[in-house]
């Protein structure tokens, strides 16, 4: 009897920790629920780590993730993988061993806030093996170096000269790529890093081969409004938080943590900041750039006065190199055909609900992909153990719409 109580209480507490309070509209909520206690518990151990100065949080939740996720590179009758080193970076390639002899090419750059994960990590791998099969193309995906060890424009630079080896005849020739079929892409932070590097590479004239397309899922694009509809609807939505959004940015632009309420509270971005001009602000209106629908009844957080040293501090909050979504109409113009997908239910929607808007205002195609069930990461569950219907519907979708116009 005492051990069928204790289990009870033990189980209850469990089901207590996992329970999260989650919009109806959302995919196979249990599971998500169940992902975001493992990833709070890791989260948690890690700031146990960092604060009794045991090793750095993303340290410790990277050697988590290599343990459980890392796998080596294994060659199958469709496809062969290979680890290789890509404009100076460690990537994974993946080649059809059969179809076309001339292939299509993709260049991929992981997320995890530019903090954590790795090309190596078994979600990456299986999809960007599905993506070669389907697709008979080459797929190189990226490993840049991460937070602590590289803050900005570290991993900015690290895939921007993975991306030049990419476009080089040299590499296009050795792997059979059709020059005239790449494309770069990524999620999350590598979104942000896909959108960072094809806006640089559209305006080089010196290159001889450019990007077809620029295919973004649930990218980060921007850092000086965490009171967008997005923000405010699903701020307690997993599996990114909002103050979780904040500490990778403060991380990835080698500030002060300290800083992390002033953001939260927008006062870094106050009308009383002199390096933010109302141009800067029309950029990022959301109010204007999302449609009606997803806005809802949310209302803008304009701080009249701020903290006016914060960007000063942080120059990187305004630097386009690390919010893309910054980019003048005349370089979002250059760039190429464009995918991009957002989830209603992410905090990072509104940034590429506004980055398309942005695009098509400047004259790109741009295919939307949006999903009403959708959570942030969803794609890359799109395999056992977390297996999500959502998550195998948006990579169909998306490598569908790669093998529709690459």
């Amino acid at each position: 009897m005492r051990l069928r109580v204790v289990g009870a209480v033990l189980l209850s507490a469990a089901a207590y920790y996992v329970y999260v309070p989650l919009p109806s509209g959302i995919n196979e909520p249990w599971k998500l629920m169940l992902l975001d206690a493992l990833l709070r518990s890791l989260m948690q151990a890690g700031d146990v780590a960092h604060s009794l100065g045991l090793c750095h949080r993303a340290h410790l939740l990277n050697q988590i993730v290599y343990w459980v996720e890392v796998i080596e590179a294994q060659s199958c009758s469709a496809v062969n993988v290979t680890d290789s080193v890509l404009g100076g970076m460690p990537a994974r390639i993946f080649q059809p061993k059969k179809g076309k002899k001339l292939k299509r090419g993709v260049i991929y750059f992981h997320g995890g806030g530019w903090a954590l994960g790795t090309a190596r990590m078994r979600t990456y791998d299986l999809l960007c093996r599905k993506m070669a099969e389907d697709l008979d193309a080459v797929i190189m995906s990226v490993d840049y170096r991460l937070v602590p060890d590289a803050t900005f424009p570290t991993q900015y630079y690290d895939v921007l000269a993975a991306s030049r080896a990419f476009l080089s005849p040299q590499v296009l020739d050795r792997y059979s790529i059709d020059p005239g079929r790449v494309c770069v892409s990524g999620d999350s932070a590598g979104g942000n890093l896909a959108a960072a590097v094809v806006q640089e590479l559209s305006a080089d004239d010196s290159l001889t081969v450019k990007f077809k397309l620029q295919a973004l899922i649930y990218p980060v694009l921007q850092a000086l409004d965490f009171h967008t509809s997005s923000y405010q609807q699903n701020q307690g939505v997993p599996i990114v938080y909002r103050p979780a959004i904040v500490r990778f940015w403060l991380q990835y632009l080698g500030a002060d943590p300290a800083l992390e309420p002033l953001l939260l509270a927008n006062n870094h971005s106050s009308l009383d900041q002199p390096a933010i001009s109302a141009q800067t602000r029309s950029k990022l209106d959301w109010t204007a750039l999302v449609p009606g629908e997803h806005k809802k009844n949310f209302q803008p957080l304009i701080r009249e006065t701020g903290t006016p040293e914060v960007l000063a501090k942080v120059p990187g909050l305004v630097d386009v190199r690390a919010a893309p979504l910054l980019a003048e109409r005349g370089v979002l113009a250059r760039t190429p055909k464009a995918y991009v997908m957002t989830c209603e239910f992410d905090v990072l929607r509104d940034d590429g609900l506004m980055y398309a808007r942005r695009l098509q205002d400047a004259g790109v195609t741009v295919s939307s992909d949006h999903y009403e069930d959708g959570f942030h990461a969803c794609m890359v569950f799109s395999f056992l153990p977390m297996l999500s219907d959502v998550g195998q519907r948006s990579m169909k979708n998306y490598i569908r719409w790669l093998d529709q116009n690459l």
